[in-house]
């Protein structure tokens, strides 16, 4: 109580200082508050999310304990990310409720200090958060995991990475010339092939219909990606040139043959990355390879991955503001086994509302733009009127 009577007559005695001194003030507040949050959720997370399938994995699948350390460091920078915005919930939580329990919001709003007012440092945090989170996110989190996963992978199997081994399919689209002379969008190659040994595709036919008027089927044994020349080398394969009607018109054997035609095949073929392992401008390309693939429905799932990579950062934002607000009102005593209960309920809830909108995006029940976001919005609306009901 002296804490709070103190604190009030030094408001009231710097009146011209009293905005930046609060500021300064909570801000420092919140600070010790939110790095306990973000050392307890995460260390929550990882044991939770990495050190039990890690211990499982030593135990019954003799996993090195040395590699087990190493995948264990890689997997932390993803739950430090995921352990932002519940430090942030709690930490407001904690602070604004002590400060209500204290006295200090009715000291300050006797000096005409709005609630709005009060949880401008709660903002300025928020958005501090809210950067390094998307940065962690960009930067740092998705390498990590790749590595974390290629390094298990690599010690378990003692082999190359996965691949895909069967049915490559990848069309090809570009503009296409039409008998009047004009150009439309259309399929110009079909690349299949029946199975890859991590070197050459088996099985191999491609349709051109590269040229108007002209339509090649080329079939060959083998094939691989002449990265030197950007070209895939065929061999022991046959050329048939089909006329208009639909007959053959040409027939060539060759030994070896060039074909100018992109190396997305390959990367088809290549250990795709998972969502927590792509950062956004990684994900853009996944999901233009997904579309020349005409896989519809990893399409819509990697646009709602990549606008819920978007929103997540602002968790931070909308967790800081739900904070305040519940903290912000009138209580006796505060409790910070309650802040801690309430925290976990309020995350839980989120990200129980964020999974149900990300289902709902990928069965087209939502945009993808609406899947990421909603929560965020629907956080950020209870935010307001919690403060506003708090301003009354």
């Amino acid at each position: 109580m002296e804490r709070s009577i103190s604190q009030s007559l030094f408001f009231l005695q710097k009146p011209e200082l009293r905005i930046s001194v609060m500021d300064r003030y909570i801000i420092k507040e919140l600070i010790g508050p939110f790095l306990f949050g973000v050392g307890l959720f995460s260390s929550i997370g990882v044991t939770v999310g990495a050190m039990f399938e890690l211990v499982r994995k030593v135990a019954e699948s003799g996993l090195p304990i040395s590699i087990a350390i190493q995948v264990f460091l890689f997997k932390m920078p993803e739950f430090i990310a995921l352990g932002f915005p519940m430090a942030m919930v709690l930490a407001t939580l904690m602070v604004y409720s002590q400060m209500s329990s204290n006295s200090e919001i009715v000291a300050l709003r006797s000096c005409g200090i709005s609630v709005y007012r009060m949880v401008v440092p709660t903002l300025i945090v928020s958005l501090i958060v809210t950067t390094s989170t998307f940065l962690l996110n960009e930067v740092i989190v998705p390498n990590a995991n790749y590595q974390a996963s290629v390094t298990l992978e690599k010690t378990l199997d003692q082999e190359e990475l996965p691949f895909k081994e069967k049915n490559i399919f990848y069309p090809e689209f570009s503009k296409v010339k039409q008998p009047d002379g004009s150009q439309e969008i259309g399929l110009s190659r079909l690349f299949y092939a029946e199975k890859f040994d991590g070197k050459y595709m088996k099985g191999l036919t491609v349709l051109d219909r590269s040229k108007y008027g002209v339509k090649q089927i080329i079939s060959s044994e083998s094939a691989t990606w002449n990265g030197a020349e950007k070209t895939w080398d065929l061999f022991n394969g046959t050329i048939y040139i089909v006329s208009p009607d639909g007959s053959y018109r040409n027939i060539v054997k060759f030994d070896h043959k060039q074909l100018k035609l992109s190396r997305a095949p390959l990367d088809l073929t290549d250990k795709t990355r998972t969502y927590t392992e792509m950062n956004i401008p990684q994900a853009y390309e996944y999901l233009e390879l997904m579309r020349l693939s005409g896989n519809h429905r990893k399409v819509i799932k990697t646009q709602v991955r990549i606008q819920q990579k978007f929103a997540l950062p602002f968790v931070c934002l909308v967790m800081g503001l739900v904070g305040a607000a519940l903290g912000i009102r009138p209580q006796r005593r505060a409790n910070r086994g309650t802040s801690f209960g309430i925290s976990v309920i309020i995350i839980f809830a989120y990200y129980l509302l964020s999974f149900i909108t990300g289902a709902m995006g990928q069965k087209e029940f939502l945009t993808p733009f609406l899947a990421g976001w909603l929560p965020n919005f629907l956080g950020l609306g209870v935010a307001i009127l919690l403060l506003a009901r708090a301003s009354r």
